[in-house]
């Protein structure tokens, strides 16, 4: 009988050491992420976790700095250990990281941050916005002064709030305004910054607007525990660390390989969904289709709107026409969207709601002419990652208002690249502002019963 027990003991041992073996291989595999001793030493700081700390000594893991180091890598992570302090700058944004005390002043746009090794003061200027490519944008997003290390002739004012989390700087200009730049710009790359704080952090927003705190308060207060602060008033704010500038991956975009926590975009709409407390988790709970299609006023109009709504009622929709004015309250527009199971809209930043759909949903987009690349690009592809089905319509020369006005042997007709090589404000000009759509209401009906027909064959994913 004890011949069994040692078989026992001894497949034992070799499970626990092939365990440990996969996991060296798997830190000297990524050693440039977090280990998991990294997130096993982190874990113990979490009341939730259900392993004893009898034998542990918590006060020697530092959740400020093992939470800002999982927003750098390689030589950035390098500095940031030895000096604690690390910025890094690619095409779109530039953020700087600080593991140590700073002041916050000058209206938010000076962040001083000491170092205790005497070495001469070095400044970095950044301007916290995720468009760093476009001059159009970043003109209108003032830079912050960030000072590192000691001055004795001019020292930092006095605190006036002493804060005992992160602070998160960022801008609220930029392209604010347009719903598609809110959310690629700021509200994403705030959330991949921030979202593994787990609301222990704190915003402070330079050109502070407070309407756009108003639409996004709902994902402000879900990601922080605390009141943004405007750094207006010129008072002096103190932390124990800080972040000056958001991560960007690209359009309406996470990438999941490259986010402190693994965040995808699934889980990116999982947080709108309990943000705004949206109930529609998939389209199978719908009993009619329900279609959304936003109404433009200005550019890329619909001209014959009442005849597309009569098309999509005789196919059996449920048709809810949306106009701008409609989109300005985000906390009843997010509902209302996650309520429709198709969104149908020429291309444009109201198709950016696409975010509010819920699971398994379908998005119709209207690409007019000459706007292929941005239909696909901005609204299409990052579709699929949002758990969303997609379809396009592509017009023909016809059925845009410039064929009536060029004529159909126009280069703007039939050269569209002769525009669009002249640069992008040619193109914005021509193609983005100055055109409309007729539709052909028999050819686009084609596109809307393959969508039903889509509708009614998607399936709840955990089925």
């Amino acid at each position: 009988m004890k011949e069994p027990r040692r078989l026992r003991l001894v497949n034992c041992a070799a499970l626990a050491i092939c365990s440990m073996l996969i996991f060296l291989v798997y830190a000297t595999l990524f050693q440039s992420h977090d280990t998991v001793f990294d997130s096993w030493g982190y874990s113990l700081q979490n009341p939730s976790c259900n392993l004893s700390s009898e034998r542990i000594n918590i006060d020697a893991v530092d959740p400020q700095e093992f939470l800002l180091r999982r927003l750098v890598r390689g030589d950035d992570r390098v500095e940031l250990d030895s000096n604690g302090f690390s910025c890094h700058t690619d095409v779109y944004s530039k953020v700087c990281v600080e593991n140590k005390p700073v002041r916050i002043y000058n209206k938010g746009l000076t962040v001083y941050v000491p170092n205790d090794d005497s070495q001469p003061r070095a400044k970095r200027i950044v301007k916290p916005y995720a468009r760093q490519q476009d001059e159009t944008a970043m003109r209108v997003v003032s830079p912050v002064e960030v000072l590192h290390g000691n001055n004795t002739i001019d020292q930092p004012p006095a605190c006036d709030f002493t804060h005992d989390v992160t602070a998160v700087v960022f801008s609220s200009r930029g392209f604010a305004g347009n719903v598609y730049h809110e959310f690629n710009e700021i509200v994403i790359p705030l959330f991949i910054t921030t979202r593994h704080f787990r609301s222990r952090v704190k915003f402070v927003i330079t050109d502070y607007q407070h309407w756009w705190v108003q639409k996004y308060n709902r994902v402000l207060s879900h990601l922080s525990a605390y009141d943004v602060i405007n750094p207006d008033d010129g008072s002096v704010h103190c932390f124990p660390g800080a972040v000056i500038g958001l991560k960007f991956h690209g359009q309406l975009a996470l990438n999941i390989t490259d986010i402190p926590g693994g965040y995808s975009m699934f889980d990116f709409r999982q947080f709108l969904k309990e943000s705004y407390n949206l109930k529609t988790n998939h389209v199978s709970e719908f009993r009619k289709p329900v279609l959304m299609l936003i109404s433009r006023r200005n550019t890329r109009r619909f001209l014959n709107e009442d005849e597309l709504v009569e098309m999509m009622e005789g196919l059996g929709f449920d048709v809810t026409r949306v106009e701008p004015e409609r989109m300005s309250n985000l906390d009843e527009f997010a509902e209302l969207v996650n309520s429709c199971s198709v969104m149908v809209g020429a291309h444009g930043a109201g198709l950016t709601n696409e975010i509010f759909l819920p699971n398994g949903a379908l998005m119709v987009q209207v690409v007019p002419l000459a706007c292929d690349w941005v239909a696909t690009n901005l609204y299409g592809a990052p579709g699929k990652p949002m758990g969303l089905q997609y379809l396009e319509y592509k017009i023909e020369p016809e059925e845009s208002s410039l064929f009536e006005k060029y004529g159909k042997d126009h280069p703007v007709i039939t050269d569209p690249e002769s525009v669009t090589s002249k640069g992008y404000f040619a193109y914005r000009t021509v193609y983005v502002e100055g055109q409309d759509l007729k539709i052909n209401v028999q050819r686009f009906k084609k596109t809307l019963v393959e969508a039903k027909q889509i509708l009614e064959t998607s399936i709840p994913f955990n089925r």
